[in-house]
């Protein structure tokens, strides 16, 4: 009598998730950063009697919370890889951690224009030299951590792992968020303390949150189509490529993310002479590689 053992037939829905990612690391080093920067900052402010310090080391910890969410999402999403309650893998946890850091990034935006409006109605007095101390290291800082994070990033059309990173492009819109305030600030303190255009301050912090704002909403739009299951239309022509012809015809696909660059699939073939699923997944994945797990179901079509 013959006995056969299931395991040969199953696989884990692990995908690569177990490993530690690159933007991991990075990711880590930049919350080090800012919370060094963060404590220099409240400390020096306490110390100094300085509100702009003490005002913008909060800033830096508001940007550390945001940080230490993305850290987070990397950890869980690979100590829970081998988790069997995540049918597909937990490669979604990084788009979450994305989503997660576009919320906040706009509701800074969205701060930022609420303070310059305020400070339009209501302008104080600004300690110059101070502030411009302050924007100049806020900027080599953040200057540093976006190097960190944006490096061997490359554009969001490509076609790499890292390249598909909504978590590592969050934390690296944080700090170059930062980056780009502090490049404003600079520009509209030296106008106002050598012109005398003080209504620049809060009208780059205007510019600067209209900058943010747009980028917050284009991340917000990518990882929140990873998150519904937006089947991607370029790789479903690729799939249709692979295996249609006069004889077979696929009559049903579903194509859905589980990682970065990677993807499921079912699909529903129907042909006149068919050929085994396997031979079909064959011809798939030789063209299509980011298909990390296809499911086939093959139906056969009477001649007459």
């Amino acid at each position: 009598m013959h006995q056969h053992r299931i395991e040969a037939w199953q696989h884990d829905h692990v995908f690569g998730q177990d490993e530690k990612q690159p933007g991991e690391s990075r990711t880590l080093i930049v919350v080090g950063l800012t919370l060094t920067m963060m404590v220099w900052e409240i400390l020096a402010g306490i110390v100094y009697g300085s509100m702009a310090l003490l005002a913008d080391g909060l800033h830096m910890g508001s940007h550390a919370v945001a940080l230490g969410i993305a850290v987070f999402a990397y950890r869980y999403a690979r100590r829970n890889a081998g988790n069997k309650n995540f049918s597909f893998g937990t490669g979604k946890v990084n788009a979450l951690g994305g989503f997660t850091g576009a919320i906040l990034l706009a509701v800074f935006a969205l701060y930022m224009i609420i303070e310059s409006i305020d400070r339009f109605i209501n302008p104080v007095a600004i300690s110059f030299n101070g502030a411009i101390f302050v924007a100049i290291i806020g900027l080599l800082v953040n200057g540093i951590s976006a190097w960190i994070l944006g490096s061997d990033h490359g554009h969001d059309h490509g076609h790499t792992h890292e390249h598909h990173d909504h978590n590592r492009r969050s934390a690296y819109l944080h700090v170059l968020a930062d980056a780009l305030t502090s490049l404003l600030a600079i520009a509209a303190l030296l106008a106002g303390k050598y012109a005398g255009w003080q209504w620049l301050d809060p009208a780059m912090g205007i510019v600067g949150a209209i900058l943010i704002t747009r980028w917050a909403w284009q991340l917000i739009k990518d990882t929140s189509q990873v998150l519904l299951d937006q089947q991607r239309s370029e790789l479903e022509v690729e799939v249709r490529q692979a295996i249609e012809n006069n004889d077979i015809r696929i009559s049903d696909l579903h194509i859905w993310s589980i990682g970065p660059n990677l993807y499921a699939a079912i699909i529903s073939l129907v042909a006149h002479t068919p050929e085994s699923p396997a031979a079909y997944k064959r011809q798939i994945q030789a063209r299509c590689s980011s298909l990390a797990h296809i499911t086939i179901e093959v139906q056969s079509c009477p001649t007459t």
